[in-house]
């Protein structure tokens, strides 16, 4: 059996005629998504998976391999074969997993191909139906005087929630009791029926509860408001007092290192396209996502911003000291 170095040098021969370019891919490519079927990141791979069919003239599988935090499906990626045809698509845990895992079964950015950034979505500042609250203000009052009181939801250590939290108690200068759950759908129900005081949860998700008028809404995490019509008139973090706070949850996808560079620029090419979909724009609106359309959509601007942030999420981990197994 060939090593992962042996097949990654026959697979670059392989791809240094112009007739193996044009063969790729003659076979499915399989979209490997570390979380559940239904979550967020799940309903971005299978809009992408569609929306890259096209420009691909192959069919484009989503393949849901959960567990740990998003790290098994990034780690079975990782060690994929490097020719195309397996690729990851993964959320801001690609940046703050090597802070938050002691022992993490891949390296961040060494063990992967960036293809591009495919979205940015936002978050909203959520409370359980029943508090008294009915503005930032207000409840910033109401954090300040049951500090180290409040419970405060999130979807399990390493998740997009639990992140978004941390940032918030850090620029707030609070303390909360942080209850990790198995999903979003758990800690959603949860906040709804009272029993967790808040959550910092996607727009994606959040909407629908927000619009049934069963949890409270008090900001979004993004710099400026969304158009979103049940999120329009919801102020930002930053412009309710603090200032520059700005996260959301972005989603990229990668390739195993060693990809034929002529592959990569298929597939990066093919992303550009998919991105430019129409229906494909439509339905990422309507899920309060924007599409990535700057140097970041490049594998060169992709692999800089993830840096980038590995480097600003490292530094409120740390100061959080919260570990994931």
């Amino acid at each position: 059996m060939l090593s992962k170095r042996a097949t990654w040098l026959v697979s670059a021969l392989a791809f240094t005629s112009g007739a193996a370019w044009a063969e790729f891919p003659d076979r499915p490519i399989t979209l490997v998504v570390p979380f559940a079927a239904g979550g967020p990141s799940d309903k971005i791979a299978r809009d992408l998976a569609e929306a890259l069919r096209k420009p691909l003239a192959q069919t484009v599988l989503v393949d849901n391999t959960a567990g740990a935090g998003g790290t098994i499906g990034s780690a079975r990626v990782a060690r994929a074969n490097p020719d195309g045809y397996t690729l990851l698509v993964h959320h801001i845990g690609m940046a703050t997993a090597p802070s938050l895992y002691k022992k993490l079964p891949f390296k961040t950015p060494d063990d992967f191909e960036f293809l591009g950034l495919v979205n940015e979505a936002p978050s909203t500042l959520i409370g359980r139906p029943t508090l008294a609250a009915s503005s930032f203000a207000e409840l910033r009052t109401w954090i300040s005087e049951n500090d180290g009181k409040i419970n405060l939801a999130n979807a399990g250590v390493g998740s997009a929630s639990h992140l978004c939290a941390l940032m918030l108690q850090s620029a707030m200068k609070s303390t909360m009791t942080a209850v990790p759950y198995k999903g979003t759908a758990p800690a959603m129900n949860d906040l709804m029926g009272g029993q967790v005081d808040l959550m910092c949860e996607q727009a994606t998700n959040a909407v629908p509860q927000i619009e049934g008028k069963k949890v409270k809404v008090y900001a979004v995490t993004s710099a400026r408001r969304l158009a979103l019509p049940a999120l329009a008139q919801v102020p930002t973090l930053s412009e309710s007092g603090l200032n520059g706070f700005d996260v959301q949850v972005w989603h990229g996808v990668y390739a195993p290192r060693g990809t034929p560079p002529a592959v990569l620029a298929r597939l990066n090419a093919a992303l550009q396209t998919a991105l430019r979909e129409p229906d494909l724009i439509k339905r990422q609106e309507a899920l309060g996502l924007r599409i990535v359309t700057d140097e970041r959509l490049t594998p060169a601007g992709h692999r800089q911003f993830v840096e980038q942030e590995i480097e600003r999420w490292s530094k409120v981990i740390q100061k959080s000291g919260v570990t994931a197994e």
